[in-house]
């Protein structure tokens, strides 16, 4: 069964732009991965210690996987980048993270849907707007669009 999935894509180590254009490519070529839509991108402000701006950006996708073996998917291409967790919210080469999953509520120890602190991250909220803005959360019940108002944009610029 095809489900649509919303991803959020970030870089601030490295050749951001490439490795996010590269990151979707790998992404795409997955035969069980197929895209819907693509954000723009957007230099964003980092959250948590002192490191370079971001480049974010989020893509919708249609998949034939579990939210599991996606996630697995995206670690997968996390690596190919030289992703390493050193520490929480730290810089970083590539992060990928599912933001939505159809209207799954998903809580295990790997993965939580909706991604729990997207509703407050204009870094992901501005590019999700742009792909799915009417997309409902469903633990909130309000659309991206309505999410978007309520948080602060003025760190989110058109790359």
């Amino acid at each position: 069964m095809r489900e649509r999935a919303a991803i959020a894509l970030g870089s601030n180590l490295g050749d951001s732009l490439a490795i996010l254009m590269g990151s979707i490519d790998t992404l795409f070529r997955h035969p069980q991965i197929a895209e819907v839509a693509r954000s723009p991108w957007y230099r964003t402000q980092p959250v948590g210690p002192p490191q370079p701006e971001y480049i974010n950006g989020c893509v919708v996708v249609e998949v034939t996987l579990s939210p599991d073996a996606l996630l697995k998917v995206l670690l997968d291409i996390e690596s190919r980048f030289d992703r390493v967790r050193r520490e929480r919210w730290g810089p970083r080469t590539l992060d990928l993270d599912v933001i939505l999953y159809g209207d799954r509520i998903l809580d295990t120890p790997d993965l939580q849907i909706p991604h729990p602190r997207f509703r407050d991250r204009a870094f992901v909220l501005v590019p999700l707007a742009d792909v799915a803005p009417h997309w409902i959360d469903p633990v909130s019940g309000q659309s991206v669009t309505d999410l978007l108002k309520a948080v602060d944009c003025s760190d989110v610029r058109l790359l």
